[in-house]
């Protein structure tokens, strides 16, 4: 069989994105633990907060955490992630969804497991990822409107 230069131009193209594949997943899997699951109280022992509960209530618990001590990222006074951030979990996927889509108009930084979701700022909730895994999304950004 001779091998033409379309054929090395496939064949070339199927090797780079075969490498860029595992190397970007590899890489990703290895900064992302698999995402956390449990109750509040035990999401917030993953980060060694003692969470000050606000809401507890069968469709949604949500409680006040400050200066975590387990998360790895940035430096808090008791060695975790500095900062406050709110911490919620939820009876239902479809009630955490309608919570997290009627929050984002407000904004912030909301890093999202299966039936919880963390609230602060970008540096928080970006160190609790390390920690807890999940999805960072992001509120809608009402900065351009400022000067109303």
């Amino acid at each position: 069989m001779k091998v033409t230069r379309p054929m090395l131009a496939v064949a070339g193209a199927c090797a780079v994105l075969t490498l860029a594949g595992c190397t970007s997943g590899t890489e990703q899997r290895a900064t992302v633990p698999v995402t956390a699951t449990g109750s509040l109280e035990h999401l917030a022992a993953e980060v060694k907060c003692t969470p000050n509960i606000q809401i507890d209530a069968d469709e949604i618990r949500q409680a006040v955490c400050r200066d975590a001590g387990g998360a790895k990222g940035t430096q808090g006074a008791k060695g975790g992630v500095a900062g406050k951030f709110i911490l919620a979990t939820f009876a239902t996927d479809r009630g955490q969804r309608e919570w997290i889509n009627g929050a984002k108009d407000y904004g912030g930084h909301y890093l999202v497991g299966r039936k919880w979701v963390a609230v602060g700022e970008t540096g928080t909730v970006t160190a609790l990822r390390r920690t807890l895994g999940g999805d960072i999304e992001e509120g809608t950004d009402h900065s351009a409107h400022s000067g109303h």
